[in-house]
């Protein structure tokens, strides 16, 4: 298997299901026709569309400059994985800093509920961030994906049909 570059839609997905993070880490395409995928892309193109510029950086991670400031921004569509949305962000600021020297803010943008969190770089939260990105390089090197485990998030994920059908 190829190096696997891991960026923040590994992290945010570590922290709600390993076995989707082998299924994109392994260039297995969710559905297309996914509602929320779908109500994500509109999102993220409707709101903040002036506001912010998307950089990508080294071929690897995709941000949402705000301008004007050294901040990072991403836009959700719900406070409801709240946890990885974070981690997202943090994995964002830990990469601006280790990779490229450059401390910057983070600000989780939750338009529909009129929310921005602001994010910051703990020592704790880089210590987290190692230990997860260690742990991504595991699931992805696994032969096969993680057993499927039935939580909440089934409900809308466009993987639902290769775990459950």
């Amino acid at each position: 298997m190829q190096e696997i570059t891991i960026g923040g839609t590994l992290i945010w997905y570590y922290y709600i299901c390993k076995r989707e993070v082998w299924l994109i880490g392994h260039g297995i395409e969710p559905e297309q026709e996914n509602d929320y995928i779908a109500l994500g892309r509109h999102i993220h193109e409707i709101f903040y569309r002036r506001r912010k510029r998307e950089l990508t950086i080294d071929n690897t991670i995709k941000i949402d400059i705000l301008p004007g400031r050294k901040v990072i921004g991403e836009i959700k569509k719900s406070s409801r994985y709240l946890e990885s949305a974070k981690m997202q962000v943090a994995f964002y600021l830990y990469y601006m800093k280790k990779e490229k020297g450059v401390p910057m803010e983070g600000l989780l943008l939750i338009p529909e509920e009129r929310r921005r969190i602001k994010v910051s770089l703990t020592s704790e939260i880089e210590e987290e961030l190692e230990r997860a990105i260690e742990d991504i390089q595991r699931i992805l090197s696994m032969e096969r994906p993680p057993s499927a485990v039935k939580i909440p998030y089934c409900k809308r994920c466009a993987y639902r049909i290769m775990c459950w059908a």
